[in-house]
């Protein structure tokens, strides 16, 4: 395959950026979109050239990095999956593609296609957690029983892996559907009752504080979030939050 490839490039998180055009050729429709960037890095490299910078892990689709937003799609053209498993067959020889980071305030770019999504991480930090007790005195997970419905509910909502196509998706850059897995996924469950009125408000207090922008109710985040987080959570999250407005 024989492509265009325009990268958005940016030196540092000051630097006012650009797209560069790169055309690539001998890129097989088996490799994935991540083998496509270590080939042009290789070539890039070879020539003497700054590589382009992206953020990529375990490859496996379970991590989030690979946050890249492809011809105006966060994580391309495919579906139900993250920039690592999409393959190349999925475009056609002679195409141009635009490759360029996830765009929000809350996500600065550091470098080229790389951004700064520790946002995510102190919304965490700020409520998604539960009390354990740690100390020799911990309780065997079946003496609590839980309705398998709700079990099935919380880990559909514990499959988000925060990578952000959710926000990078929305016209707003709203965080709500990642918030609302990471709520969801504990207050379905007993051990999340503990801290549940608190969490729910410091992870949205801190969401709002991040510079995140309000939910479209467009349900674009849920197209393309890789794990099909549901828009129930969103529902779910406002009940919460409504109910510890009341309680507080």
């Amino acid at each position: 395959m024989k492509l265009t490839l325009k990268i958005w490039r940016q030196k540092n998180a000051q630097d006012k950026g650009g797209i560069v055009d790169y055309p690539i050729d001998g890129i097989e429709p088996d490799m994935s979109f991540l083998e496509m960037l270590d080939v042009l890095n290789e070539q890039l490299i070879n020539k003497g050239e700054e590589p382009v910078a992206f953020d990529h892990d375990c490859r496996e689709g379970i991590c989030g990095m690979c946050s890249l937003f492809i011809n105006g799609e966060a994580h391309g053209p495919d579906r139900g999956v993250t920039t690592c498993q999409l393959h190349m067959r999925m475009f056609k020889d002679g195409d141009t593609i635009f490759i360029e980071p996830f765009r929000a305030k809350a996500f600065p770019v550091i470098k080229d296609l790389v951004v700064d999504r520790s946002s995510f991480d102190r919304i965490q930090h700020a409520g998604g957690f539960i009390s354990v007790n740690t100390s020799g005195n911990t309780i065997d997970a079946n003496t609590i029983p839980i309705n398998k419905h709700d079990a099935d509910k919380s880990f559909d909502a514990a499959a988000c892996i925060g990578c952000g196509a959710c926000v990078a998706t929305c016209k707003n850059s709203s965080a709500m559907l990642f918030v609302a897995a990471k709520v969801s996924q504990y207050a379905l469950l007993p051990q999340g009752q503990i801290e549940a009125v608190d969490r729910v408000l410091n992870m949205v207090h801190q969401m709002d504080h991040e510079g995140f922008g309000n939910c479209t109710n467009t349900g674009a985040c849920e197209v393309e979030c890789p794990k099909g987080i549901s828009l129930e959570n969103i529902a779910r999250m406002n009940r919460e939050y409504l109910s510890a407005s009341l309680k507080g």
